[in-house]
């Protein structure tokens, strides 16, 4: 049970380091990488499934 709880705190804390990250990134930033700002909580998702 205790690794299934510390898997999940990892792929939150992956999920979350990568939508932080994204967001801090300007809006021409995301618009030169074909993300709009609706598009990040479902690319962090993406991100961490793989």
């Amino acid at each position: 049970m205790f690794e299934v709880l510390k898997s999940r705190y990892s792929t939150w804390k992956r999920y979350s380091r990568t939508v932080q990250e994204l967001e801090s990134l300007s809006t021409r930033e995301l618009a030169d990488l074909g993300i709009s700002r609706v598009d990040i909580p479902r690319l962090a998702r993406e991100a961490v499934r793989s």
